[in-house]
């Protein structure tokens, strides 16, 4: 083990966003432990590399998330950053979405993320020192049409993360949200992506139409993966990182539209709302 060099914990690091972390966190000269359900993915994206260690790992299994962080301490001897990034996305109208297919969104964006940071708390607490992140979306911060399952696992994740970094702070630990708008990864890909196993015809119209736009969005949407990569270095490397960092032009204007929306409605109801207490 090398004390100087710090170690990630990268989840989803075969595809996607993962890829280009794992990357970024080699070139800046730290250990990282990649890891993803298809170990042989992971090895043909990254190749070799002496700072490298590639674990199987399905992030809602508990058993191979703790043998995973085993490997990890028994290589690296510590993890100084978890980056939370395996997911998937439920695309579909909430009537349309079967209870199976909502709890598996729910499992592997919320879940999976819960599952793997209590494995890695004990590993931080002994150094009273770390950095935890987890890949949100817009969709964590506002709700959209057709994405009722994904935002119901970003806004769990949300919740979750803000109150663990009240939690973890006495330690040393520190905690980010980390909010992209769209960016040019592998999360529309067939793999990555599903739909809806039930239909009803009242919804006929408007799921082709976003099944059409999230098609034409695919490999084109706007963000920059490896520049997210290079800019989450950075974020790591701050001596107070942001709880939320809101990442990308699309993310900024639709946070800000949530904002708005959010003062619009308080001022509506102000006097209402603050006419609830007891009379004295």
């Amino acid at each position: 083990m090398t004390e100087n060099k710090k170690v990630w914990f990268i989840t989803g690091a075969g595809r996607g966003m993962g890829v280009e972390f794992a990357k970024a966190a080699l070139a800046a000269g730290y250990q990282v432990v990649a890891t993803g359900r298809n170990p042989d993915k992971v090895a043909n994206v990254l190749g070799e590399h002496e700072d490298l260690l590639i674990v199987e790992l399905d992030v809602t299994n508990p058993t191979e998330v703790e043998a995973a962080v085993k490997q990890a301490e028994e290589r690296f001897g510590k993890i100084d950053v978890l980056l939370n990034n395996a997911g998937s996305f439920y695309g579909g109208y909430f009537e349309e979405l079967t209870q199976e297919q909502i709890e598996q969104q729910i499992s592997t964006n919320l879940y999976g993320p819960m599952i793997v940071t209590r494995a890695v708390l004990p590993l931080m607490r002994k150094t009273r020192s770390g950095h935890i992140l987890s890949i949100s979306s817009l969709a964590g911060l506002a709700g959209f049409e057709f994405n009722a399952a994904y935002a119901a696992s970003k806004f769990g994740l949300e919740g979750w993360m803000e109150s663990l970094r009240y939690d973890v702070a006495p330690f040393g630990i520190k905690t980010t949200i980390v909010e992209p708008g769209f960016f040019r990864t592998e999360l529309l890909e067939p793999e990555s992506t599903f739909w809806p196993e039930q239909f009803i015809d009242d919804y006929a119209d408007r799921n082709l139409h976003f099944k059409s736009f999230f098609a034409e969005k695919n490999r084109n949407q706007e963000g920059d993966p490896a520049k997210l990569a290079k800019a989450l270095i950075t974020i790591v490397n701050q001596e107070e990182p942001p709880f939320r960092w809101i990442a990308g032009s699309d993310a900024i204007e639709g946070a800000e539209q949530k904002i708005n929306e959010l003062q619009q409605q308080i001022n509506a109801y102000r006097d209402l709302s603050t006419s609830l207490s007891y009379d004295i």
